[in-house]
């Protein structure tokens, strides 16, 4: 038994002394451009300096400054949030009502799983052409529909050329493509809720919703608190449906903190301002990442 013990240990050890690298050598690949974004943030880095060779020259907050000042990158957080917070209601809500679905004994269930992930697998650029076909403002298939279900009564809709409806028409593209791995991991979650505690709770005469919110919502909280918090890093960090669909327009109503940072690196090539972007949006993700992990452990805990 005591050699059995020191064995173990030793494993252990050695386990432990092969992690490090690893973990070092990662660490290092996750720092290295966070470090060089925060420290371009603070320099004057323009064209001149990229053709001459020439380092930065801290320039005292004036990226920050000059940000903070405009209304480009409060509108541009104002998006983001708004973009994200959609997305992810509806997502989950809808995304639980398939998952729900799915995992009863309907017919087709199985067929349908096995299709479901299309969407998901479809490149983002791709997703985001298909999108734009269908909301086109002369020939989309949007456009028909809404001509036929108004009885010809709207016969111009152009979705992501007017300001007020541009933001939902890049989240319903979205959500086209995110619904589907949202619905598997929370079909995989329902499926580890004990039948038998159901039965019990059957029994006792609990209501189809109260088993809901008292049994299987409790069972899939580590599902659940994953797959948001996922949601949440894909979404803060949506770049390409932006970028292809909108471009940030019209008039800046789907600039986003992507959009935003992209512009002002490489379209008005202040990579100095750009970096601020990017640092600013990086911690925004990390402080929501983090409120939503706290209610999350709170909600769990209650």
């Amino acid at each position: 038994m005591r050699k059995l013990n020191s064995k173990n240990r030793g494993d252990r050890i050695y386990s432990f002394c092969l992690l490090i690298p690893a973990f070092l050598l990662a660490l290092f690949f996750i720092l290295i451009p966070i470090v060089d974004s925060v420290i371009k943030s603070f320099q004057d880095f323009k064209v001149k300096n990229i053709i001459s060779g020439k380092p930065g020259v801290w320039n005292n907050f004036a990226n920050y400054i000059k940000l903070f000042a405009s209304n480009a990158l409060g509108n541009a957080v104002v998006n983001t949030f708004v973009f994200v917070v959609f997305v992810i209601v509806f997502q989950f809500v809808l995304g639980m009502a398939l998952a729900l679905v799915l995992n009863s004994n309907i017919k087709g269930a199985r067929f349908f799983r096995s299709i479901m992930m299309t969407p998901w697998v479809v490149p983002t650029v791709i997703s985001a052409l298909i999108w734009m076909w269908l909301f086109q403002p002369q020939y989309g298939l949007v456009k028909y529909l809404v001509s036929l279900v108004t009885f010809g009564k709207v016969t111009e809709f152009a979705m992501l050329n007017q300001p007020d409806s541009a933001l939902t028409g890049v989240g319903i593209a979205a959500l086209w493509k995110q619904i589907p791995l949202m619905t598997l991991l929370l079909l995989a979650g329902l499926q580890n809720v004990p039948d038998d505690i159901q039965e019990a709770a059957m029994i006792d005469g609990a209501s189809k919703t109260r088993r809901f919110f008292s049994i299987t919502m409790p069972y899939m909280a580590s599902v659940i608190k994953i797959a948001v918090s996922m949601s949440i890093i894909e979404n803060f960090k949506q770049f390409p449906l932006f970028w292809t669909m909108t471009g940030g327009g019209p008039d800046g109503a789907t600039t986003n903190l992507a959009i935003l940072s992209y512009r002002e690196a490489f379209v008005s090539m202040n990579l100095g301002s750009g970096a601020a972007v990017t640092t600013i949006w990086m911690l925004l993700m990390i402080i929501t990442v983090g409120i939503y992990n706290k209610c999350f452990r709170t909600y769990d805990m209650t």
